[in-house]
């Protein structure tokens, strides 16, 4: 039987460390814009104005900064002195155990680049099955959590663990494990929170302007994650960059109730209202009893810069970043 309210004198018995042992890459500084691709000083844009044609030029800059395509000497210096400011969690297990000696530990984890490689088609962002095992191991000992930019139910169908809560939509789809003494079959109980739901026929909306807007650019994908968009450009050559940035904004421009953001290789439509990934752990840890607790010791593992959301509500940052 899963016991996930136990506080443990050794938690090193009940965290599993493979689920630490996905590291693609080295820990890296945050970008800062136009550092790793000049940007043509003047640059023309056909059919816009000069406003848009700023705002597009700023959306590129932030795409080529998160999403770097070559890496300079400058940026390697930088990277090693980050390294030295920001030793890894994994360097410091010995403190980690030592700082969760008589709290409860809840773990959240970001799905894609954390318990899945990043790959070319985001359909195909396979975990494997010794990843999946570690979590499921984890949950034994833990509350565990999925938080992900993806439609939740396409985030379950990657996991496949019943036991995990599951925050999907960057935070804005929340739902309860349907395993446990509380749960009634059939039910609507394990939905916990979905602050965006009037904003589903928008959403439905521009998904399909966005589909139409990017069906001419080779390799853009639209992926529809129910309460936010995403629109991948990993496979999509550098040189169209801006035409899909131009596409891009002008679908977005006309819903103001919108935002617009950006991850590697992949931009993000969303609903311009408080919440994100933070306020998701926020409400997780309150559900769970542990809101404003100085018991519990919260582990978020998070690789893209929308897990900063998370990290900027905890009151001990454990960096597992990528």
């Amino acid at each position: 039987m899963t016991n996930q309210n136990v506080i443990m004198s050794d938690p090193r018995s009940g965290f599993d460390s493979s689920l630490l042992s996905f590291s693609p890459a080295v820990p890296g500084p945050l970008p800062q814009p136009g550092r790793f691709i000049a940007v043509p000083a003047k640059k023309s844009f056909k059919n816009i104005d000069s406003a848009d044609a700023a705002r597009i030029t700023a959306l590129l800059d932030s795409m080529r900064a998160s999403s770097p395509t070559r890496r300079s000497s400058e940026t390697h210096e930088n990277l090693k002195s980050w390294i030295v400011r920001h030793p890894s969690a994994l360097d410091m297990f010995d403190e980690i155990i030592a700082l969760s000696k008589g709290k409860q530990i809840v773990v959240f984890l970001d799905y894609d680049g954390t318990l899945s490689p990043i790959v070319d088609d985001p359909e195909k962002a396979f975990m494997t099955t010794e990843m999946r095992e570690a979590v499921r191991d984890t949950a034994k000992y833990f509350p565990t959590a999925i938080v992900s930019g993806r439609c939740r139910a396409k985030v379950f169908n990657f996991v496949k663990l019943s036991e995990l809560y599951y925050a999907g939509s960057h935070g804005m789809d929340i739902k309860a494990p349907v395993k446990g003494r509380n749960y009634k079959k059939g039910s609507n109980q394990s939905v916990l929170c979905q602050p965006a739901k009037d904003f589903l026929p928008m959403i439905a909306k521009v998904y399909k302007s966005l589909v139409e807007k990017t069906k001419s650019i080779p390799g853009a994908k639209v992926e529809n994650n129910k309460f936010c968009l995403s629109v991948h450009f990993r496979r999509v050559e550098e040189k169209r960059w801006t035409e899909l940035a131009e596409q891009v904004k002008s679908v977005t421009k006309e819903y103001p109730k919108l935002r617009l953001t950006q991850g590697r290789k992949v931009l993000e439509i969303r609903p311009s209202i408080k919440w994100n990934k933070g306020n998701a752990l926020e409400f997780l840890l309150e559900s769970l009893g542990y809101a404003n607790s100085n018991d519990v010791l919260p582990i978020y593992i998070g690789d893209d810069r929308t897990d900063e959301d998370a990290f900027k509500v905890l009151s001990i940052v454990l960096i597992f970043f990528n």
